[in-house]
């Protein structure tokens, strides 16, 4: 997914660009708002997924910026700001932001966050395209309208969270989830006392597809889906 990262400040901009890149995103900075609002304008790149907007900005206001993003496109709209009060916050999404991260924030939350937006939103407007309706990896086939999974052609039965599990991290091959994110999208509660119940999951995953490399651990994160080579 390709995201628009609007901040004045070169450093943080940096660090933020590396840790986005490290989850699989491809990150055009923009350091003010004409650059933004020029990095919108239509060209032969794939569409922004989501925009990172620090409200912060040397020659524009950004809630200015945001409402005027808001005119050119749908891409959804994560306002980074160090506002903390409830006023600005309200005042952001009335302008179209969807939703709004004050600094300083966790970097684990800013990625949920991200993935959240970005689900929420519908492929139609900004891109025409259509909805991926299966999901080809390797041996494996995932029909998301019928959730039906098969490997090498045989068809797999998998429990409703089995397949939410599997979907969820299918869509972003290579991409790691964080354990929160992923008990927040497929169980939708929070981590705590949940983590046992996703180890589980994977487990058995790995078991019925018979193909314990396809969901990989990454250590003290979370887990990403490795494409297997074809049979």
């Amino acid at each position: 997914m390709r995201l628009l990262l609007v901040e004045d400040d070169n450093r943080v901009a940096a660090a933020l660009s590396a840790i986005l890149a490290r989850h699989g995103f491809g990150v055009v900075h923009a350091r003010s708002g004409e650059e933004a609002l020029h990095a919108l304008l239509p060209d032969d790149e794939e569409p922004f997924g989501v925009i990172l907007l620090d409200l912060g900005l040397p020659d524009q206001d950004g809630y200015e910026v945001c409402g005027k993003i808001r005119k050119r496109t749908t891409t959804p709209v994560i306002m980074v700001t160090a506002r903390a009060d409830v006023r600005s916050r309200i005042h952001g999404l009335n302008l179209g932001a969807d939703d709004y991260v004050v600094k300083p924030y966790d970097t684990g939350e800013l990625l949920a966050r991200i993935h959240a937006v970005s689900r929420r939103t519908t492929t139609g407007e900004d891109t025409g395209a259509i909805p991926a309706v299966a999901l080809h990896l390797g041996p494996v086939e995932i029909q998301l309208p019928t959730r039906r999974v098969s490997v090498a052609g045989t068809e797999i039965q998998l429990t409703r969270k089995e397949f939410d599990l599997l979907a969820l991290l299918a869509q972003r091959p290579g991409v790691v989830f964080r354990r929160e994110q992923i008990i927040s999208e497929v169980w939708q509660t929070s981590w705590e006392g949940t983590g046992r119940t996703l180890e589980v999951h994977v487990a058995s995953l790995r078991s019925k597809l018979h193909l314990p490399a396809l969901i990989e651990t990454v250590r003290g994160v979370g887990y990403r889906l490795v494409v297997p080579a074809a049979a």
